[in-house]
């Protein structure tokens, strides 16, 4: 009698083999995949949020982060990636429905709503600013205020005095041709002035229904004597940071303008090219600070990704936007008070950024 055993052995095998490959095509698919399409927060109602396992990030690494914010005097900390909260974390009582200062951080905000007014027709950065404020809004000759643009103001580049932060006509006078020094100066505040009078509207309302509204920010202007400060919550402050990671773009709605934005994120001028309409730029192999002429041969944060740009105001208000792994962080709070403190840039960054890659890398 004759047994077929060679067929039979085959066909288990192959079984076999057809189960196994099964089962490592299912270890293959992760059983909840970290989405990477972009999400925008509604208006109201609860944000998507992520997980530290999620992003498999070093769970080690948080602790030693939240106590560096908590000495640093920090009251709200948040990060974002791909639109979606990480972590949102706030200290010494402060919460998330209580606002606070952006100080230099909101002259972003001016540059977005300055752009916003052009986008609408309203005005060209190139023009000079006494088309939209009348002759002698300075004390410069007349021939070099009319070199002055909106351009200048956003860049830092109009060439007048910068000795005092008080913004009066007396003290708006001569000392370089617009676009030939860079000063970091309070004069960028009359371009509330240029887009009131452009829009033919009141500053704050032009930007509530511009920019505040169309993004879900829920926040207001004071304008004080010497310094005109935003003042949001801190969830404000993480979706201006979400548009700016969009290119000015809200879900379908291009609230900026996307060339304008890209360029604001550019190198603006070449005296200090660290610096764009308001933004600081990292990467470059030189940088500027406020309330001085020195040149600094380094990249503003060194410990940051080079393509980080920022918001950065006294007392280390900051928005960071890193386009590389479609992040944005926001810090609140009070002077940090380490080594060193300018009316923008702090040692707090690099630090904080050494704790940040320790997470995250």
């Amino acid at each position: 009698m004759k047994h077929f055993y060679f067929p039979k052995l085959l066909l288990v095998l192959c079984l076999f083999l057809v189960s196994c490959g099964k089962d490592e095509d299912k270890e293959e698919v992760p059983s909840n995949p970290v989405p990477t399409s972009m999400y925008f927060p509604p208006s109201s109602g609860d944000w998507e949020t992520l997980t530290i396992a999620d992003m498999q990030w070093e769970d080690a690494a948080v602790q030693p982060l939240q106590d560096f914010l908590s000495n640093t005097n920090t009251k709200s900390f948040m990060v974002l990636v791909n639109g979606r909260i990480v972590m949102e974390s706030y200290f010494d009582g402060h919460t998330a429905n209580d606002s606070w200062r952006w100080n230099s951080a909101g002259k972003t905000l001016v540059t977005a709503i300055t752009g916003i007014a052009q986008q609408n027709n309203l005005l060209d950065i190139h023009n000079k600013v006494s088309y939209y404020l009348g002759n002698n809004w300075t004390s410069m000759p007349l021939a070099k205020e009319d070199l002055v643009t909106p351009f200048h103001l956003l860049t830092m580049s109009s060439g007048m005095a910068d000795d005092t932060n008080l913004v009066t006509k007396a003290n708006m006078t001569y000392v370089a041709d617009a676009g030939d020094r860079w000063s970091y100066h309070n004069v960028f505040q009359k371009l509330f002035d240029v887009v009131a009078s452009a829009s033919n509207q009141d500053y704050k309302d032009y930007f509530k229904t511009g920019l505040e509204n169309k993004i879900g920010m829920n926040g207001y202007w004071d304008f004080g004597p010497v310094f005109k400060i935003y003042f949001s919550d801190t969830r404000s402050m993480a979706r201006f940071g979400l548009l700016a990671l969009n290119g000015g773009k809200w879900e379908e709605n291009q609230v900026v303008d996307a060339d304008y934005f890209a360029a604001s994120i550019q190198s603006s001028q070449s005296i200090n090219p660290a610096y764009g309409y308001m933004w600081w730029l990292n990467g470059k192999s030189r940088y500027m600070l406020p309330k001085s002429q020195e040149e600094f041969k380094d990249k503003i944060v060194p410990n940051a990704p080079d393509d980080m740009y920022a918001a950065m105001g006294a007392h280390e208000q900051r928005i960071y936007v890193v386009p590389s792994k479609n992040m944005v962080v926001v810090r609140m709070g009070q002077a940090a008070q380490t080594s060193e403190t300018h009316f923008a840039l702090s040692s707090f960054d690099n630090l904080l950024w050494e704790k940040l890659n320790a997470l995250i890398n």
